[in-house]
């Protein structure tokens, strides 16, 4: 992909953006996350790269759409970037959980919002804050070797990026099943269930980019993204060869039965029964089993509590959550055990899901004092 007009950044810059001619006169805009060492976990810069990028070229008439996509071939995003966010909240210094949790929220809420064609592609690792940049897109791509999931339980936080909200609308109990054991789906899964809309093989990536270029792109948005749509079809079918097969749609009646119940325990209880030797599913459980019991009931509550709010009410929410978490022994404790030490032995407080009781999960929803008696979010 070349362009006449860049804004590029230094290589080493943690997002590098540029703007590419089209034949119609209109310019693409193209944003790349460039941190493969770190299999491009979103931090705080990235952030604050993005959003101000966007915000421009949703404002400029001579920008037809926008790509999102990442350097390397292993990931697209592994998640936040809470190896950042552990050593802030360990030694009291650096951008504040505050910080990075209301500028994440509100960049993934401006990509479910962009009012112009945003293409996503999602190859490779797509995990937690990566999912919140994919999530609300208008194309949203995956290939053959896509793994995505919500992994919170694994660290003492919970599924959020507005997770409360699209998980929930999943068909059946396919959100409850993913929320509570962390299992990554395939890109056949992403698409089955709505969560994606493009399955393309990943060595078609420049080709399918190059052709951009070639569209006949106008200022109707809508007109837009039809035309995106055509080509993203035109290059899915080229892809049914590689299309893995789909875990979800082969255990959806398993998870169905076991997710169904009235509590967090009984859908827990119901899960970890299984005794078969499907190895998808046996890592769900090993996961779960695993985890963080205050965060299967918090992702358990959050979708019941989400239930009638929008996905901006839901941020808000999520984003006391996510604080209330932050301030609290399992998170740093998963962080650790998972990525500074480890030796994956996190000492869950409660340890048992029989010890987390209604009120302390209570504790999590209530709203700090926010700086200025305003919520950071108040204007989604």
């Amino acid at each position: 992909m070349t362009s006449s007009s860049t804004s590029a950044p230094a290589e080493d810059c943690c997002v590098r953006c540029q703007e590419i001619p089209t034949k119609g006169g209109y310019r693409l805009g193209v944003a790349k996350l460039n941190s493969e060492r770190t299999l491009n976990a979103l931090s705080l810069d990235m952030i604050r790269l993005l959003d101000p990028q966007l915000r421009r070229w949703a404002e400029d008439p001579s920008i037809a759409g926008v790509i999102l996509h990442a350097a390397g071939e292993k990931a697209f995003c592994a998640g936040g970037d809470i190896r950042s966010l552990y050593k802030a909240i360990k030694e009291h210094s650096g951008p504040t959980a505050l910080e990075f949790f209301a500028e994440e929220y509100r960049l993934d809420y401006l990509i479910h919002r962009y009012p112009k064609p945003l293409l996503v592609w999602a190859s490779g690792i797509v995990l937690g804050g990566g999912w919140g940049l994919l999530a609300g897109a208008s194309h949203r791509v995956v290939t053959e070797t896509t793994r995505m999931a919500m992994p919170e339980i694994t660290i003492g936080l919970f599924p959020d990026v507005g997770a409360s909200w699209f998980l929930r609308q999943l068909p059946g109990h396919t959100g409850r099943f993913l929320a509570l054991t962390g299992v990554q789906i395939n890109g056949s899964d992403a698409v089955l269930r709505g969560l994606a809309d493009h399955l393309v093989r990943a060595s078609d990536r420049d080709a399918l980019f190059a052709e951009l270029s070639q569209l006949n792109w106008s200022d109707d948005a809508s007109a837009n993204r039809k035309v995106l749509t055509e080509l993203l079809q035109k290059f899915a079918c080229a892809a049914a060869q590689v299309a893995p097969a789909s875990n979800l749609h082969r255990h959806a009646e398993l998870i169905e039965s076991s997710c169904r119940g009235e509590s967090v325990t009984d859908a827990v209880n119901r899960i970890v029964s299984y005794d078969g030797d499907d190895a998808w599913m046996k890592r769900a459980v090993a996961t779960l089993v695993a985890g963080s019991p205050t965060t299967a009931a918090l992702s358990w509550e959050l979708q019941e509590r989400t239930r009638d709010l929008d996905l901006a009410n839901t941020l808000r929410l999520e984003l006391i959550v996510a604080l209330q978490c932050c301030a609290r022994p399992d998170f740093i404790e998963g962080v650790r055990a998972l990525l500074i030490d480890k030796d994956n032995k996190p000492r869950w407080q409660p340890s048992t899901l029989a010890e987390v009781t209604p009120q302390w999960i209570e504790s999590h929803f209530e709203a700090p004092e926010w700086p200025g008696a305003r919520h950071p979010l108040a204007s989604l």
